[in-house]
């Protein structure tokens, strides 16, 4: 575990240095939410009652998304992965004694925390000093506000999880842009990532609930926002740690059984 907590806080200082592209990520994050409120609010206008969340909640669902937004897109990879995947450096990464899948999923999860850490503070400073409706609010318990920073670990480990299966993937393929535009695409809507699930029209929503990329940023916004009450809390918690279980444990095997057919040439 040593090895792999210097490697975070290694990556984690590292990103933390791209401070021009943090300010200028937080200034799009920021505006796109705002014109994001705007166009959600002049469709609340016309009949409030005809959307399964109150606008309130839509709101704080659409601020705490931008802010951490690095934590939830499924079109951010490391690029660096990928290259040595089809370089063939990856030779000198099966040299080194670690761990390849965990030294990955612990480089994933720093570069994009240290990210969230850049971006959500101004968001938070601007977004909770705007004038109602348009502000975000607190969540209405400490509880709420514990479960929701529990789900959003779980739905970081689900995200990262599901792009280590795209670098595999890269092992059969040799490109990852088709792969990586279809499952961003098609990830990012059913995460909630457009339009939350709730929007959805039946049955649709109940299929798209048990997907895995249901217990993305769909579960720890809709719990902050207050969509998300009582039982069906902790059903969502437990979707969360079955899917990052699950897709944790395949992206194991699955790449174990690439790297048996992993031929690097030239030296």
């Amino acid at each position: 575990m040593i090895k792999y907590r210097a490697l975070f806080r290694i990556r984690f200082i590292h990103t933390l240095q791209y401070r021009s592209a943090a300010i200028a990520g937080m200034v799009t994050q920021f505006v796109w939410g705002m014109m994001e409120i705007l166009a959600f609010h002049a469709f609340y206008q016309t009949d409030p009652t005809a959307f399964p969340m109150h606008f309130q909640q839509t709101v704080s669902y659409v601020w705490m998304q931008q802010a951490f937004l690095s934590l939830f897109m499924l079109w951010f990879f490391e690029n660096e992965i990928f290259e040595s995947i089809t370089s063939g450096s990856i030779a000198y990464e099966l040299a080194r004694p670690m761990d390849i899948y965990h030294r990955w999923f612990c480089q994933s999860i720093a570069n994009r925390s240290a990210k969230a850490v850049l971006r959500c503070l101004p968001i938070f400073a601007i977004a909770f000093l705007l004038p109602a409706p348009y502000r975000l609010v607190l969540p209405p318990t400490i509880t709420t506000l514990f479960l929701f920073i529990l789900s959003l670990l779980l739905s970081l480990g689900v995200v990262v999880s599901v792009s280590q299966l795209i670098y595999i993937s890269t092992f059969y393929t040799l490109s990852s842009i088709g792969v990586r535009v279809v499952v961003g695409a098609i990830g990012e809507f059913l995460a909630g990532g457009i339009v939350p699930l709730p929007f959805f029209p039946q049955p649709f929503r109940q299929i798209a609930e048990v997907l895995p990329f249901a217990a993305m940023q769909n579960v720890p916004l809709r719990i902050y926002s207050g969509d998300l009450q009582g039982t069906d809390i902790f059903r969502s918690l437990l979707l969360q740690i079955f899917w990052l279980i699950v897709l944790f444990a395949f992206g194991k095997w699955w790449l174990k059984k690439a790297l048996k057919r992993v031929v690097v040439q030239g030296g």
